[in-house]
Parts: C-alpha cells; sequence; structure tokens
C-alpha cells in the first residue's frame, strides 16, 4: 500500500522533485524495507558422520548459515560452549582432503584453538569458521569421538 502511493507522488512529481524529497532512493530501497522476500536460500545437503555413535546423517542447510547451526539444528553432538565467538574449540570437525583444502586457510586465531582440540587431524577446522556453500555439497564432515571443554568437561550448553 505505502509503495503505491510513494509510486504515485513519484509519477507527479519531476525527476529533481523526487530526489529532493529523497523517494526515489526510498522505491530503490522498496524490496528490502517493505517486499517479503519470497525467495528461498539456496540449501545444501551434506553429511555429518558421528564417530562416537557410529551413524551418519544427512542434513540439509542454508548457504551463509555455519556448520556449528546446521548441527545444531539436526541435534547433532557439537557442543560450540563459546557460542561461536571464536573462543574454544569444542566445535571442531575433521573434513575430508578436498574440502579441506578448497575451504581456504583458518585465520591465526582458529589455528591457535585447533592446537587445543581433541583428536586433531591434518584437516580439522572448526565449524563455527565453516561457512555452508555449494563446496559441502554430497560432502561428509566428522564429528570427533570427544571434546575438550576447558570450561567444564562434560557440559553440553543448549543453542539459543
Amino acid at each position: 500500500m505505502l509503495i503505491k502511493k510513494l509510486s504515485t507522488i513519484c509519477k507527479l512529481n519531476t525527476i529533481k522533485n523526487k530526489q529532493k524529497l529523497g523517494i526515489t532512493k526510498l522505491l530503490k530501497l522498496n524490496k528490502s524495507l517493505f517486499c517479503k522476500d519470497n525467495t528461498s536460500k539456496e540449501r545444501v545437503k551434506f553429511n555429518f558422520k558421528n564417530i562416537k555413535e557410529n551413524t551418519t546423517v544427512e542434513v540439509e542447510g542454508e548457504v551463509g548459515q555455519t556448520l556449528v547451526d546446521v548441527a545444531h539444528k539436526f541435534k547433532q553432538d557439537i557442543e560450540a560452549a563459546c557460542d561461536q565467538s571464536l573462543a574454544c574449540s569444542t566445535c571442531h570437525v575433521i573434513l575430508d582432503q578436498e574440502t579441506f583444502k578448497k575451504l581456504g586457510e583458518a585465520c591465526e586465531e582458529e589455528e591457535d584453538l585447533l592446537d587445543l582440540a581433541f583428536g586433531l587431524t591434518s584437516t580439522s577446522r572448526l565449524g563455527c569458521q565453516i561457512k555452508i556453500s555449494k563446496l559441502l555439497e554430497g560432502k561428509t564432515v566428522t564429528i570427533p569421538s570427544g571434546t575438550r571443554n576447558l570450561y567444564v568437561d562434560g557440559h553440553k550448553p543448549e543453542p539459543h
């Protein structure tokens, strides 16, 4: 309704007046401000393999989410004690060699935290630092058999 009124006002005014009123700028932003985006985000299917439970579960996440977000949604055993703030290693996951190489290098902070991770491998990363992308399509992300929580071992915080 508001967009129709603004469009009518713009049609009645000259381009100069539209710019003075800021309506042109507002109309350019109308999709993000006033319209619901009915397009769904791109989704990616991949697997979580849990070594401790000897299970593999197919999951689906939206591009841009973190591995931890998807793991929590599907009740997978990834702790993320620091609430994804890059302050622990409890969201440690293991990737296949090909995926690991394509992800690019971990930042220095992630590398330092990985040194504290339980069951560290040459293809280990922190799940909070991996964004879902088409790169993960059909791949398997392995959840180690344990974590090293320096805050309190055995405590599993619930996601917010």
